[in-house]
């Protein structure tokens, strides 16, 4: 183990996109057992600050291994096909589509149980984004692909925020 070592070889976990997050979060616990700045008390400092570096690159490990967009967008960028979705916002004709349906059916969400009826569906959605990734990553290793789902599933993940938030609103509205 090294701090150059991707995130999988630091957890010991195989190099794929399925994984069982509990194996993750144990694992995580143990290396941050192992890692923690405390144990190196008695050692010195210099120990201390390694010890702590070795903390963080764990704990930087830990949440980009538990959520399935930056894991996919990682295991993309470790193959060579980078994200880059702040200059390449280029989506399937048909997704672009359904955003701009669902982006209008939210400004017509009058309760927050239409915005909860709209946010079923992108649910819906972001599973089979899921399970396609889960396919392009693990089974056909289409690196390229993947990072074009990853860029659909960014867009899902921040509209279910957006839903979330508008659901609230309008829930606390009823409220007063």
């Amino acid at each position: 183990m090294n701090l150059q070592s991707n995130d999988f070889e630091l957890f010991g976990l195989p190099e794929r996109f399925t994984q069982d997050v509990q194996a993750i979060d144990a694992r995580w616990k143990a290396l941050q057992r192992e890692t923690h700045p405390d144990r190196f008390a008695a050692q010195g400092a210099a120990a201390q600050r390694v010890a702590m570096q070795w903390s963080v690159r764990v704990n930087e490990a830990h949440q980009r291994l538990k959520d399935p967009q930056r894991r996919a967008a990682y295991l993309c960028e470790l193959h060579g096909a980078a994200i880059d979705a702040e200059h390449n916002t280029a989506m399937p004709p048909a997704f672009l589509m359904q955003q701009m349906s669902w982006r209008e059916a939210l400004d017509d969400a009058e309760s927050a149980a239409a915005v909860q009826e709209i946010a079923a569906e992108v649910e819906q959605t972001r599973a089979g984004v899921l399970a396609q990734l889960a396919g392009l990553l693990d089974e056909a290793s289409d690196y390229p692909a993947a990072a074009a789902q990853v860029r659909v599933l960014m867009f899902l993940d921040k509209f279910l925020r957006d839903l979330r938030g508008r659901a609230h609103t309008l829930a606390q509205a009823a409220r007063a």
